[in-house]
């Protein structure tokens, strides 16, 4: 009986002594990074590694901007520098580096009506869709690709005719789908397009400019709560293994991201890999 009670005794001071779960970080990430696959990828390893799991909100990077502001999020990966921008001179606090990038593509019906195959750079390519009788998907959602879009039709000088540039509001996947199943062109990281190609009926028409390029920042609050726990994934994230893992991410043989040049400068939202 009294080794009955002994037990009992020890189950309940091993329960009181135990660790309780860490509180997730709260990341607020693009949904490209997530689209791809990547994130699932870099997040498991991470809470393996470190025991800390992360709680995230998949929306447009203006929007995780936002909930930065807010206080609603630990930290943010973000693929809009011109937002980006903004919100760094708004917040002298806030933490900012590029750790990946990859490129922006133009898509369409293979048939190509409005000949952006034959364009010489990414501005005369959305000319020839502005002055084409096609549709043009637009995410529209404020996000790092809609952000690039509005500044490929400034570059490009036109914008399409009213009802053919169609606002999908939504994210990535989402907007390639509706332009498939409408035969329009649209803009798409490159990563979330190979993702998906195998189900569209949309083809790469316009690649590799330097007007493509798209970086990715991870931002953290070093006034937040939670800054030394976001640091940590950032830092893991840049230089860690999560480095590692964002060169090594392949979908069907393809390396899809690529990390930031060791050495080269990426503590500002203009900057490119060299």
């Amino acid at each position: 009986m009294r080794l009955g009670y002994l037990f009992v005794a020890c189950g309940l001071a091993l329960s009181a002594c135990a660790r309780p779960p860490a509180e997730p970080l709260v990341l607020a990430t693009t949904t490209s990074v997530s689209n791809s696959g990547l994130l699932d990828a870099l997040l498991r390893a991470f809470e393996k590694s470190h025991g800390l799991p992360l709680r995230v909100h998949l929306v447009g990077s203006g929007l995780a901007l936002r909930i930065l502001d807010r206080g609603e999020a630990d930290l943010v990966i973000s693929h809009a520098p011109a937002a980006e921008r903004e919100a760094l001179r708004a917040h002298t606090s806030w933490r900012y580096r590029k750790f990946m990038f990859n490129d922006f593509v133009i898509v369409g019906p293979p048939a190509d009506l409005a000949g952006v195959r034959q364009a010489i750079d990414a501005g005369d390519a959305m000319r020839r869709i502005a002055r084409s009788t096609a549709r043009f998907l637009s995410r529209g959602d404020q996000s790092g690709t809609h952000e690039r879009e509005e500044a490929l039709w400034k570059v490009a000088g036109q914008r399409p005719a009213d009802g053919l540039l169609v606002v999908a509001g939504a994210a990535m996947g989402t907007t390639l789908r509706i332009a498939s199943e409408t035969e329009g062109y649209s803009l798409s990281d490159r990563a979330t397009f190979l993702r998906l190609a195998g189900s569209l009926r949309l083809a790469i028409l316009h690649e590799g400019d330097e007007a493509l390029v798209n970086t990715y920042s991870v931002i953290v609050d070093a006034d937040g709560p939670r800054a030394s726990d976001a640091q940590r994934f950032s830092d893991w994230l840049a230089t860690g293994r999560g480095r590692q893992l964002v060169e090594g991410y392949r979908v069907d043989g393809r390396q899809l991201f690529f990390a930031w040049p060791s050495g080269q400068p990426g503590d500002v939202p203009d900057a490119l890999p060299r």
